[in-house]
């Protein structure tokens, strides 16, 4: 595994997705990998830590995360901005090297049967909460973190670092056909006198 790659304790897992990034949905089923771009994702609760994800009906993603009750949500960088685009406008149905042509590179994480997206600064692996009325009305997927890493190089100590990582590390935000944003510059609000 990436040196700088290092384990984000579970209370502080929330912190990986709240600011709002375009994730990446890994997921593996009898022998079959899939990745898959999502904008609609969210931290949902603290303990256990739980995360919301969209994942339509038609994308191969979603039969594997069915299959086989778990996934990988990571957060892709601005390097990432290509890798993104194609894992998010191709489908595993109708383009079988899908992977491959997109040249994405997967790793494995010990205790973890998953495909786990290399270069991306965060990855949350996460266990299906069966609710399948949320799952069929709304192709809205609840998952326990059991797992959390981030890059050292963009979030460490609890807290994102992107105001000193070099700008390839900033995160990606979808707006709409083919268009994203990466995060802007830190804010912090000083205390009233």
């Amino acid at each position: 595994m990436n040196q700088y790659i290092a384990p984000v304790p579970l209370e502080k897992a929330y912190r990986l997705l709240t600011h709002g990034p375009t994730v990446l949905v890994s997921s593996r089923h009898d022998g079959v990998d899939n990745v898959m771009a999502a904008a609609w994702s969210c931290a949902l609760d603290f303990a256990p830590p739980k995360v919301t994800v969209v994942i339509d009906k038609i994308t191969a993603t979603r039969a594997l995360v069915e299959g086989s009750g778990m996934f990988v949500l990571q957060v892709p960088t601005v390097a990432q901005l290509q890798l993104t685009e194609q894992l998010g406008t191709t489908s595993l149905a109708t383009e079988p090297d899908k992977l491959q042509r997109a040249q994405a590179e997967l790793f494995h994480i010990g205790g973890y049967d998953l495909p786990f997206v290399a270069g991306c600064s965060a990855w949350l692996a996460c266990r299906l909460v069966p609710e399948p009325h949320n799952q069929q009305t709304y192709d809205l997927f609840i998952g326990e973190v059991v797992g959390a890493w981030s890059d050292t190089r963009a979030f460490k100590d609890g807290h994102w670092q992107f105001e000193h990582a070099d700008p390839a590390w900033r995160s990606l935000h979808h707006v709409a056909g083919g268009h994203f944003y990466a995060i802007g510059e830190a804010l912090a609000v000083t205390p009233e006198k």
